[in-house]
């Protein structure tokens, strides 16, 4: 019985804790960054083997304060992101650059790269797909 009290009282304290504040009001929700893509998936179509493949996202921050890219990481180690360092000031655009290496992968590709920023929009997804192919 002890056991199951102690689950239960276990439970409801980490679902308390894990609960997200609702903001105080709407002025203190809009004080966020929003980060906003100009596209969030890239086909690169049929890539060479043998060749590196490398694409640019484009964001702009739509937010009233500095948007923060705290980081921006691959679904595997052949992807591989190059994201902003510095705050990207309201108004402004950044890049993330993607470069992805076919060496020794011939196959279709459908990669994840997760943003993660300060904005209401606190994680993004981009993709990047398409097929590695031998030539002749």
């Amino acid at each position: 019985m002890k056991k199951i009290v102690l689950g239960i009282w276990l439970l409801s304290a980490t679902l308390a804790f894990a609960q997200t504040p609702p903001a105080e009001n709407k002025a203190e929700a809009e004080e966020l960054p929003h980060i906003e893509f100009k596209e969030t998936t890239h086909d690169f179509g049929q890539i060479p083997l043998q060749a590196d493949a490398t694409h640019e996202f484009t964001f702009s921050n739509t937010g009233k304060v500095p948007l923060v890219l705290s980081n921006v990481r691959a679904s595997c180690g052949c992807t591989v992101p190059e994201w902003p360092k510095e705050p990207v000031l309201p108004g402004e655009e950044g890049v993330i650059k993607i470069k992805y290496t076919t060496v020794n992968r011939p196959n279709v590709i459908n990669k994840a790269v997760i943003v993660h920023s300060n904005a209401d929009n606190k994680q993004v997804i981009l993709r990047i797909k398409g097929e590695v192919v031998k030539e002749g």
